[in-house]
């Protein structure tokens, strides 16, 4: 939790501007994905990736990398054994995106606009242990901010989440 609390302090507060450089997202999430087999839960799900190697983005490579851990981490812990991952990676003119979606529990929409607020949990009785801290959202939502991007977040009961990081195309 603390490195966490630490992570979004930094992010909120850093003033200076952001290391961008081309990064290949494609091999980026291919790393990510790599990084959460070594979470238990893992071997319990199937996880596809789809991305354009085509497109790479100018970002912040560690900020994007905490971005988006957080959401294919989140989507291995918070879906049931036996559930889908889609990871993606898209660019459609107009718009880059890097998608994370499941076709798991899915999330009441009167918790989707609180999702992003600091030590919000859908699921108050879990234990950190269980559920987190609350943190990883935030860290996602500040990571877009700095890079003028947003999350897009879509749910709908017994059929999965959607987590979309949309940037503009400059």
């Amino acid at each position: 939790m603390l490195n966490e609390l630490l992570t979004l302090s930094r992010i909120e507060t850093d003033d200076k501007a952001l290391q961008v450089a081309p990064i290949d997202i494609s091999h980026l999430l291919q790393e990510i994905i790599a990084e959460a087999k070594q979470l238990t839960e893992f071997n319990l799900h199937y996880i596809s990736l789809s991305a354009d190697s085509e497109y790479w983005l100018l970002a912040d490579i560690e900020e994007l990398r905490s971005a988006v851990s957080n959401l294919v981490y989140n989507a291995v812990k918070y879906t049931p054994p036996g559930s889908e991952i889609a990871v993606g990676w898209q660019v459609d003119g107009t718009l880059g995106q890097i998608v994370v979606g499941d076709n798991g529990e899915g999330i009441a929409e009167h918790h989707i606009e609180r999702l992003t607020e600091r030590f919000y949990r859908v699921d108050s009785g879990r234990s950190q242990s269980d559920g987190g801290t609350g943190l990883g959202l935030a860290i996602v939502k500040h990571v877009l901010q700095r890079h003028d991007a947003s999350l897009e977040i879509s749910s709908e009961l017994g059929k999965g989440t959607r987590f979309e990081c949309c940037f503009p195309i400059r």
